[in-house]
């Protein structure tokens, strides 16, 4: 029969593609762990992982069941953590994954809550796109995904379950003077991560004209370093700019629909009462975003420039 230590030890080699850094994840020596591999090779009878030169790959076969072990540990470890946190969320681990401005602006805050509320639960993270926390989620190894959505982002798969947490305003980022998209029509322009610079592509089309992309980072620090460098113009969201802001910019905040933010999660209602406290924390960070961003807006005098519009520019810091 095949055991869920197999499967931990398949699921390693392959996200490591070595049984040597694998046996090291796990604490085994590496005849131990390539004595597992053999067993469940017997157990399945079949052949699972092939010699290249001086390593291994996984054959299609090993893939397929390594892909299928990566959703069954998840599920047997989220589970784990909903038992133990049945008794008044006393102990136990909730996880989440979110993309990179959330995690320097929202998480930190809804962390902090979840402590001072439940002091016994654990919180795990893992920083990475909107695409593979969603994948993370589904295949048991995170209990909350947050992700961005724009208006025109495809709907995500029948089981994902998606709770508004916030909407981010957009921003032009310019080494000089602010202006609007269409007055940086023969700019070199910086792309961000997939969904953004698809995001980029349309709001600069409907301007009139079709982005110059020099350069790619999904580093908002990193965007904006290159904006100030001369390298180019790019939009940002609102929460990058509250976790880091390069006085050598101009910000400029675009009239068009914000991306909103929300918390996805998987399966049936209810959740457990782990991923409950937690997306309660992250509404309470939300909320508090929101107030401070509103405040900032109201005190600042704040103007928006239009995507189309040349003549309504105004410059924020």
């Amino acid at each position: 029969m095949v055991s869920l230590v197999q499967l931990r030890v398949l699921d390693a080699v392959h996200r490591h593609g070595s049984v040597t850094a694998a046996a090291r994840e796990l604490h085994y020596t590496q005849p131990s762990l390539s004595h597992h591999l053999a067993r469940l090779e017997t157990e399945t009878g079949a052949r699972l992982l092939q010699r290249v030169g001086r390593g291994i790959r996984l054959t299609e076969a090993g893939r397929l069941l390594a892909e299928r072990a990566a959703e069954i540990i998840g599920r047997v470890d989220s589970a784990a953590a909903e038992l133990s946190t049945l008794v008044g969320l006393r102990a136990g681990r909730v996880r989440l994954a979110g993309f990179g401005s959330v995690m320097s602006a929202l998480v930190p805050r809804a962390a902090a809550v979840l402590a001072e509320r439940h002091p016994g639960l654990e919180l795990g993270l893992t920083d990475t796109h909107p695409g593979d926390a969603l994948r993370l989620l589904r295949g048991g190894q995170v209990d909350v995904a947050v992700i961005f959505r724009f208006d025109e982002t495809a709907p995500e798969e029948d089981g994902v379950r998606l709770r508004h947490l916030l909407d981010d305003p957009l921003y032009l980022l310019t080494g000089g003077a602010g202006g609007t998209l269409a007055d940086h029509r023969d700019a070199a322009w910086i792309g961000g991560c997939e969904r953004c610079r698809a995001h980029l592509v349309e709001l600069c089309e409907q301007a009139g004209f079709t982005p110059r992309l020099t350069s790619t980072t999904d580093d908002m620090v990193v965007m904006q370093s290159l904006v100030a460098a001369g390298l180019g113009v790019t939009t940002i969201p609102g929460l990058a700019l509250s976790a880091h802001r390069d006085p050598a910019v101009t910000v400029t905040r675009l009239d068009v629909p914000p991306r909103r933010v929300v918390a996805a999660t998987y399966g049936d209602p209810p959740d457990p009462p782990a991923t409950t406290a937690l997306l309660a924390a992250l509404d309470e960070a939300a909320a508090l975003i929101a107030r401070t961003d509103r405040a900032k807006r109201v005190l600042g005098g704040e103007r928006l420039t239009s995507v189309t519009s040349v003549t309504d520019v105004t410059t924020g810091r």
